[in-house]
Formats: structure tokens, sequence, C-alpha cells
């Protein structure tokens, strides 16, 4: 076989001028098979002949209209010399050749016709859809706004990857040819087209991960105190019920296991392949593994990012082979894979022990924490579905096992432990959807450059926690600070219903218990409708189980805790009975405290009356159970809740803010910020219109000014020294006469020093009202943020900002006002008159479609953002330009 690193480092060396790297991305298919999508090039004409020649007949027939052999030296000229401009096209490699093209021709400045071509043996696998999307995508950044074709009417599955794409496809037949035309921007059903796509494709792509039907272990060893001979007796023992090979040249059997020299000599088709062997050697085999056509690959060995620099780029190399060649790749540095299904039964790991089956799926990154997690789950009689981990996290990670937990029956919640995240974006949204439906737990203790573990490259936010907690928030994330508050999360999310409501009821056996229970209750924002119930420590347990059951029958209650202590161990069998006996009669969530009390788990279980297996979550002290199910009924409440529609502002223009961008940095390559008449029609692009300020230099000037914007009128300072000194008069407002401003502009003008850089500007006053901050900042790890705060010492001294990720639905907007603690003011604090809320939340849907739109915002600031009865106004704005990075989650499907 060819070797196709070599290939791929060729290729790097004939990059034509002009070729965007950034188009590139490797992509799961609709089979689960990885595919490279990237720019054509002239090198291609050697692949695209051979391409070429293996079409069928009617293939070439429905992409030329004509009987084409072979295609002209002009063609294949024409064909792979582009301008990646007017003239686009991508390839779908896989194992070194080409399997898709996709490409369009700009028409007219605002429309492309586009055209594909899909290898026979590729057909149904997606390709052209991937195309589609990643065509349209970069069309629109190029000021495309429609796709026009022509296709043969018997080119059924052509016409279907238009129609199915969801957007308005209009269709005219004319001379026997079906002509097609469709606008690109997203649309909510081509939006939700391609998420739906997104998550089969990759949920499907770790189906050959988690539930591989063989597997073979490269590296198993004789040595019994090998990491291979591990990997191996794990598979073995735990019962793995599909086929097993073992890889060792120096043996023909393992464990009972036929042995073989390497892959290629396995006899039967290989799923996942087992990567155990030194870091040096493993290129090769992964080599192999393509040879094979194995489909996944599992790499426990380690050596790689983790170590160091070379590491790190031989990890590269093989993750591009890898995918290159159709494969997945866990890990490197991977601890293993556990599916605890019956009817698989697969311990992929070197996990010593495993805890029994059940329905919470878990993820971790490094080796260490994937032991203490699963040895916590194990202790307290969590059972799980699915345990990963990722390792360095090279290729699969965190979002990929939630695309697959989305589907997955046997998975009814899912905690995560993250030491760090690669693609917050994408996060979020599958995030989002698994949230809809299963709880999402996560432990972290946020992610910042000193406490990465070795090996995860990712990019550092510059904008703080505050993000992070919001990210997790609008996704619906139940986040905790450790992994014991995580389990107690699981305990109750795996055991119990969801509350329907806030309302508590405790039942204690102690006077001290129960206060103890009900401040813990009050501080965590529960409200308690039932008690607290306090029998005496001298309550017999059927006592207790009468006071639960009231409590449980309570119409006023929607979750139950319970404290108990006893010193007599005769009683603790009753005690369980009780809980789990009213649990099961009420379908409450019931919490248990039992202290000094001997737990057996089983006492605790029952089966719901949904047929899901069910127990009672017993905590050590009560403040835990509180802080439980405090969080769980937050997330309950999130779940309940409709979440809005994606903001779609009318009156904006992405392309006219798009042209001014490009001129401003192609006058400042390095970008520069924008002066105020630059902002404004920036932003008026966006329908957001900036209240003119106008210098003044002498108060004659100012007088002038005043009669000009008519009275009253604010004189303020721009000096950056002043503009936030509240004990400076740098600002003077509500000026009505001829002698109010030109006293006001000798106040302000003795404030500023002799050169200093700033002036004085005039500006129509406002109504009175709530002055606001809304800001858009481009950040390197998570991408646009929005922020919000109430303008003055709420923003500037309290840091009381509230912060989302785009895009936004009405409800995020919503939630982003509420989020800061000073949003009462814009209610009508103390008998104000509430604030205009509608102009308010359309001027930050506008903000966050700009900044979504345009990663070359680095920075805007609408501040102040004047709101009162009538409306809001922006007073001042300030943005600066940089060169748009490359975002990790863009319109353009991609694995990483």
């Amino acid at each position: 076989m060819r070797d196709i690193l070599s290939v791929m480092t060729a290729e790097v060396e004939e990059l034509p001028p002009g070729y965007p790297t950034a188009w590139e991305a490797d992509v799961a298919l609709r089979d689960g098979s990885v595919a490279h999508v990237r720019p054509i090039k002239p090198s291609d004409i050697p692949l695209i002949e051979d391409f070429h020649s293996k079409q069928s007949d009617e293939s070439i027939y429905f992409r030329f209209f004509a009987p084409l052999k072979r295609l002209s030296p002009r063609d294949l000229h024409r064909f792979t010399h582009i301008d990646y401009h007017d003239r686009v096209a991508l390839v779908a490699v896989v194992r070194g050749g080409i399997v898709g093209i996709g490409r369009y021709d700009r028409v007219s400045p605002t429309s492309a016709e586009v055209a594909f071509n899909i290898s026979d043996h590729f057909q149904g696998r997606g390709i052209g859809s991937v195309m589609l999307e990643h065509l349209a995508a970069i069309a629109q950044e190029e000021g495309i706004t429609k796709f026009v074709a022509e296709v043969l009417p018997q080119n059924r599955k052509m016409l279907s990857v238009f129609s199915e794409a969801g957007y308005v496809v209009s269709r005219r037949f004319e001379d026997g040819v079906v002509s097609v035309s469709f606008d690109i921007a997203d649309t909510e059903k081509s939006v939700a087209v391609r998420t739906a796509r997104e998550h089969r494709a990759e949920a499907k792509s770790m189906a050959t991960i988690l539930t591989p039907t063989s597997i073979a272990v490269i590296g198993a060893s004789t040595d019994p105190s090998s990491m291979g001979q591990h990997v191996l007796r794990n598979l073995i023992d735990f019962g793995y019920t599909g086929t097993v090979a073992a890889v060792n040249a120096k043996a023909t059997e393992i464990l009972g296991v036929p042995s073989y020299p390497t892959i290629v000599d396995v006899p039967e088709d290989v799923e996942l392949a087992i990567i155990v062997v030194p870091a040096a050697n493993v290129r090769s085999v992964v080599e192999q593994c393509a040879d094979k056509g194995v489909r996944s690959l599992l790499i426990i060995s380690s050596g790689f990012a983790e170590s160091g620099p070379e590491g790190a780029a031989l990890q590269g190399e093989i993750v591009r082979f890898a995918h290159s060649s159709g494969m997945r790749v866990v890990g490197p540095n991977s601890f293993g894979v556990v599916n605890l299904d019956p009817e698989l039964q697969l311990n992929a790991s070197i996990a010593p022990r495993l805890p029994d089956g059940g329905g919470l799926g878990l993820f971790a990154q490094s080796g260490a924490l994937g032991v203490a997690i699963l040895d916590s789950a194990a202790r307290r009689g969590l059972g799980i579905s699915v345990f990963a981990s990722a390792g360095n996290r090279a290729d699969v990670s965190g979002n990929d096992f939630m695309h697959y937990w989305i589907d997955d029956e046997n998975t009814r919640a899912v905690g995560l432990y993250l030491e760090s995240m690669g693609n917050p974006r994408k996060f979020t949204r599958i995030a989002r959807q698994l949230a809809a439906q299963k709880p999402v737990i996560v432990a972290t203790s946020g992610f910042t450059a000193h406490g990465l573990p070795p090996g995860h490259q990712v990019r550092e936010s510059t904008m703080g926690q505050g993000v992070l907690r919001s990210l997790f928030r609008q996704a619906g994330v139940i986040r905790t600070e450790n992994t014991h508050q995580l389990f107690d999360i699981a305990q109750l999310v795996c055991g119990q219903p969801l509350p329907a409501g806030p309302r508590v009821a405790i039942v204690a056996n102690s006077d001290a218990l129960a206060a103890l229970t009900a401040q813990a209750v009050t501080a965590w924002d529960l409200t308690i409708t039932h008690g607290p119930v306090a029998l005496g420590n001298d309550a017999t347990p059927e006592g207790f189980r009468s006071a639960l059951d009231a409590a449980a029958a309570d119409p006023e209650v929607d979750s139950v805790i319970a404290v108990f202590i006893t010193p007599l161990a005769a009683v603790d069998e009753e005690i369980a009975e009780a809980l789990r006996d009213v649990a099961h009669a009420h379908g409450k969530p019931v919490l248990g405290s039992l202290m000094g009390m001997r737990r057996d788990a089983e006492d605790l279980r029952y089966t719901g009356s949904d047929g899901t297996p069910r127990a009672v979550p017993i905590y050590s002290m009560p403040e835990d159970a509180v802080r439980a199910l405090a969080m769980v009924t937050r997330y309950a409440n999130w779940r309940s809740q409709e979440h809005g529609e994606l903001v779609a502002p009318v009156g904006t223009s992405k392309r006219t803010a798009q042209e001014f961008i490009d001129a401003v940095l192609a006058e400042a390559p390095q970008g520069r910020r924008l002066s105020n008449d630059e902002a404004a029609t920036l932003l008026g692009a966006y329908g957001i219109t900036v209240w003119p300020t106008v210098p003044v230099h002498s108060a004659d000037e100012a007088v002038q000014t005043a009669a000009e914007i008519g009275y009253p009128v604010v004189l303020k300072t721009t000096a950056a020294r002043l503009r936030h000194q509240r004990s400076v008069t740098s600002i003077r407002i509500d000026l009505g006469s001829e002698t109010e401003v030109r006293s006001a502009y000798e106040s302000v003008s003795e404030q500023l020093l002799p050169g200093e850089e700033g002036s004085i500007v005039m500006q129509r006053m406002a109504n009175p009202g709530v002055a606001c901050v809304v800001q858009s900042t481009e950040d390197p790890l998570f991408g646009p943020v929005v922020s919000f705060s109430i303008a003055g010492p709420p923003t500037e001294l309290l840091d009381d900002i509230g912060h989302r990720v785009p895009p936004l639905t009405t409800k995020d907007v919503s939630e982003l006002i509420d989020s800061v603690k000073a949003a009462p003011l814009l209610s009508g604090y103390r008998g104000a008159e509430p604030v205009h809320r509608p102009a308010l939340e359309d001027l930050i849907a506008r903000v966050s479609v700009l900044g979504e739109d345009h990663p070359e915002i680095a920075s805007l600031v609408l501040n102040p953002v004047q709101t009162h009865p009538g409306g809001a106004e922006v007073l001042g704005a300030e943005i600066r330009l940089a060169p748009g990075q490359q975002r990790q989650d863009s319109a353009r499907r991609s694995l990483s």
C-alpha cells in the first residue's frame, strides 16, 4: 500500500497560492466511517482521472450530460485550477483516493451554479449532503446567497440532496432538464436537518467503538503482568459476546484466544482494534489496521502529546492517517471503554473493578480519574451503562459519546468529568440535545492553562469562569464542583423520578436534624410546604413510615427528604423498607439521610410504575441530599420549559457588514478600533442605531451645536482617564440653556490635561431610565460571547455581568437579562415604571447575530444603552476589528 502519510506530507508541499486550509475538515459519514474534505488543487489531476475511470456510464452521463469516457487535459486543468473565490471545488478523500467532488462557479455577484459527482462505491453514505453543507457555508462567506443547478430528471439522488437539505427549493423543467434554485442562508429547517445528520453520523461512528462485533488486541502478551494481557483478560473474563483475536508475532494462542503475527493476518473482519504497543510502533500498526479495513482504534499506549512536542506531532500524524483511512480514534493514552449491555458485556479497559450494570453513562478523560470514578460508582451501588476514557482525546471526545447517549436506551443519565474542553460551542449544541431527554451532570473545576492535563491541547479563554458557568446553564447541564457531588446527583436522577417543582417535605426523628435540613432547603431556594416533621428520637419504624406516607401523599409536596438517626441496628432494614415503599407508592422523589445506620442497597431498590429500575438515594448528611435535590429541581424546571426559537431579527444585512469589515481590514490587516462614525455604519447594517455625538472645541461651538440638535443636551469627555471616574465631573447632563452649556463646557474642559488624548462631545439628552451595557466578545475558546449588565457599579465594581454563547434563542436572551443580580432595576424597582423589555431583547438579539456572523468583531461594547418605558437607545459604541479566527464549530460539519 502506498504510504498515505508520505502522500499527505507531499500534499503540504504542493499547496497552490491562496489554498484555504481552513476549509479542510474530517467528517463522519452516514455509515459511521470518516472522510477528509478539502479544497481541490492542481496535483489532484491523477486522482481525478482515477476517480472518473471507476465511475459507471450512468454516473458520468448524470454529471456531464454526455458519455465522456475520459476527461480531456483541458477539462482536468479547468477542474483543478480554481481561484477559491468565484470558482470553488471540494473533494472528499478516503484512503488517499477521491470519493466525491463538489463545486460551484459564480454566475452572478450573488449566485453560483453547483454540481456534485459522488463515487458509485460510496453512494448512500451522505457525501453529497456533506459537500452541499460545506459549499453553502463557503459560498456565504464569499458573498453568495443562492445556488442554482441543472439536473437530469432521472438523477433522483441528486435532486433529493437538494430537496432534503432543508432549503426552500424551486424547480423548473425545460428542455429535458430540471433547473433548481434555492437560497443558501440558514433556515430553522436547514439547521435542524444539518444537526440531525451530524448526530446520526457521529453517533453511528461510535457504534464500532462501543458496540463492536469483533475485536483484536494488538500487543496482547504472554506475560501476565503486561498491559496487553490485562486488556485481553478483561475482555475474556467479563464475557464479551463478540469475536476476539490477539495479535502477537511470537505466539499462536494467548489465554485461549488465537493469536496472529499482524492484524492483516486475522482471518475475520475486525471492527475495533485495541492497540497496546510502544508509541514508536503505533504508526506502523495503524497503517496495518487501515490495510485490514478496521473501523475504529482504541489506543491505550502512552507516549504521545502528554510526553512533549515530538509525541504531539506523532499523535497528529496518526489521527490524520486514521481519518484519511476512514477510522475513528479513542486515545491515545486511554483507559479504555466499557459497555455493560447484557447482550455485549464489553470490558475493553484496564479497570481493576467495575460497577454493576445500570443506567448511568460515565465519561472521563485521564486514566487515573477513570479508576476513581468507577470505584466511586461501585461503592455507591450505582450501576453504569457505558464508561469511556478519551485519554488525550486526539479525536473522539465527550461530544462524541454524548451523541451516542442521546439514542442509547440503556442510559438514563450521563456524568462527565471534564478536565478540558476542545470545542465548547459544539459541546453546548450536543449537550442541549441530550439534556432535553436525559440529565447531564458535569464535574469540573474550570479550564485554565495551568490546570490542563498533559496532552490536552486547547485554546485558552480570556473571559474567565463566568462564561463557562453560563454555557453549562444555557445547555441545561447540571454543573458540580467535584465527583462527590456528581455522584450525589447521579444517585437521585438514576434512582428517582424528576421533581415536579420546588415544594419539599421534611420528615426527621430529631429536632436538630429537622432544623438543619430546613435551613439547607431554604438556603437552596426550595420551599418547605410540609413540616418539618420532627418525630423525636424514640420514633418507631411504623411511626416513621406513617409520617413519610402522609408527607408524600400531600398534594402540595413535590419531593420528600427523610432524615433518621438511630443507635439500634435492628430497625435499619425496616426504615429502608419504609423509604422504598413510600417512594414506590407515590411516584415522587424520596431522598434519605440515614446516619449511624447500616445501609443495604438491595433494601432500597424497586421497580417504578413505568418499569424503570429505581432506588432511594441515601446521603451521609442532610446537606448533601438538599444540594442534590436543589440542583435536580433546577434541571427539571429547565427541561419542562419551552426554550424559544432562534433569534432572527429583521432588517439585517450580513453582506453589507462583511463588505465594510473587509474594507477596514484591507487597510489595516492587523485590525484596529473603529471611529464613532464607522461603528455606527457597521451597527446600522444590523438595524442598530447609535445616537450621534458631536465634537465641540469651544464654549461658543458647544452653544451652537446645542441649538442645532435641540435642548436638553449632554456634554461629556471621551478621555479614557476620566470616563469612569465618578469623583470627577466628566459628564454633565440635562443642560437646558446656553448658560448651562457654557458653564458645563468650562467645567469639563478643566478636567483635561494638556495634550491628553480625548475630546469633549455633545449628545442629545436621552429619556431617563436604566443605563445598561451590551457586549459581544470573540473569545479564542468559546467564540462569540454576548454579555449584559447594568451600567455603573454593578458592572465596574461587582462584576455583575451575564453571558451567553450564540446562537441564542428568544429564551436565552430573556434569561441573559434576568441573570444579573441588578435585573430588578429594569422591572419597576421602588415604584419606577418598567423599561421597554422587548426593545432591549431585540437589541441583544441583533448584537448576538452580528457577533455570530462576523468573527472579525474582536470586541463590541454598547455603553450606555439607555432603557426606559418607551424603548432602548444606544448612546455609545466601541468596536475593535481583528483578523477573524477559525472557530471551532462553524456551519461546516466537522469531527473537531
